[in-house]
């Protein structure tokens, strides 16, 4: 007989603001936009009290102030944000044995079998309590057999909160509520279903699987399921040692250094650019050197979470500089991004207007459809190209 999972979801309240909020006690229960304070910058974050007016992340700084004049626009600090973060993933690690991070402020628990011992829900509960108590943050919990149930579940629980779905109560659960509420489902999706004439997830409970797939192709048949409360996926186990590389060893050895940097700056750009595309952000830079006597020497930074090209570069320049000190011949260089997570802080959206995210989000497109390095800054032109090994996430 098949074992029922127990399969925990939390997610930090509003986090960037719950973290401005610990250092300033000021901004409590107050509307707040986290961004650029430009007119041309975006929203990263705001407070619930502001998306009563309509805000929401990734909108425009200029149209959020239309929306909510008497907001308090906090720049925000994204190495505070990661220092909660890893403080957070500390007690989740401590607490449970087996993990996902999906992203900065987001976690997945599999608790199967701890029922016996102690109590799911008890367990998750507590957990809770401790990452509040020890950290100050709100958190929100959902308790399911399934991931897509228990984080829907964490959403109605918002804010600072906690519900558990009982076995066989996830068709019930998810009936009543809006389809937008289902992961996956985003805006051009929910328009097609309200075209459809389907708003509630109810009514997609009681479609055919088939014309869903009909109209979204494979996508249709997970809509089906998610909306019937089924989801297979299991939780995937948080390393920090999960990382993206790539090395050079070049045919003769080198002490050009402005071809050395042309070549980190390409290492760099595409590697940041592959993060982009899997919607993932780093938290360590390393580079490594070998020398021609075959001595090889690494350096890491531990870095606030992003997967910013103008970010990375002067991290990996500046690592490279201190490194390279023995003015041999080099024989091998390479730059490796850890501590991934999944996010969708894509860019520094505190310093960056809508037109910079804009270019990254073309940048990306076009090096997706036409290849790496179809655009790139002009410096890495000179390197060749360099093939990406998806199975071991290694350049070459």
């Amino acid at each position: 007989m098949e074992t029922t999972r127990s399969i925990a979801h939390m997610d930090l309240d509003s986090f960037f603001v719950s973290v401005e909020r610990l250092f300033d006690s000021r901004l409590d229960g107050k509307p707040i936009l986290i961004g650029g304070s430009s007119d041309r910058g975006v929203v990263a974050s705001c407070s619930y009290e502001a998306r009563r007016f309509g805000v929401h992340s990734a909108m425009p700084m200029r149209v959020a102030r239309q929306l909510c004049p008497e907001a308090i626009i906090v720049r925000g600090d994204f190495e505070k944000y990661s220092q909660k973060s890893h403080e957070v993933t500390d007690i989740v690690r401590e607490s449970v044995p087996l993990f996902e991070k999906s992203s900065i402020d987001e976690f997945y628990m599999d608790l199967t079998g701890m029922d016996r011992f102690f109590g799911c829900f008890k367990l998750a509960h507590e957990l809770r309590q401790r990452i509040i108590k020890e950290t100050g943050l709100p958190i929100s919990l959902g308790l399911s057999e399934n991931k897509t149930v228990s984080k829907v579940a964490t959403g109605e629980a918002k804010p600072n909160n906690e519900r558990q779905i009982p076995f066989g109560q996830e068709k019930p659960f998810l009936a009543p509520l809006s389809v937008r509420k289902i992961p996956m489902i985003g805006e051009k999706t929910s328009q097609t279903l309200y075209n459809m004439g389907v708003k509630k997830v109810q009514t997609l409970q009681q479609m055919p699987a088939e014309l869903l797939k009909a109209t979204f192709g494979k996508n249709g048949n997970m809509i089906w399921e998610k909306a019937n409360g089924i989801d297979r996926n299991p939780v995937i186990p948080y390393s920090e040692a999960k990382s993206i590389s790539s090395e050079n060893t070049f045919e003769q050895d080198t002490i050009d250094v402005k071809m050395l940097e042309a070549t980190l700056t390409a290492m760099c750009e595409q590697l940041a650019s592959k993060l982009r595309q899997k919607g993932q952000l780093t938290a360590c830079v390393t580079v490594k050197i070998r020398y021609s006597d075959f001595e090889t020497h690494t350096m890491q930074q531990r870095i606030p979470y992003t997967s910013a090209d103008h970010t990375l570069l002067p991290i990996v320049k500046e690592l490279f500089r201190k490194l390279y000190s023995r003015r041999l011949l080099i024989r091998l260089i390479g730059v490796r991004f850890s501590t991934l997570v999944y996010g969708n802080y894509q860019i520094n959206l505190f310093e960056d207007s809508q037109e910079q995210i804009n270019l990254y989000q073309a940048l990306d497109r076009l090096n997706v459809k036409y290849g790496d390095k179809t655009v790139c800054r002009a410096v890495a032109m000179s390197v060749g190209r360099r093939r990406f090994n998806p199975f071991n996430g290694m350049e070459t």
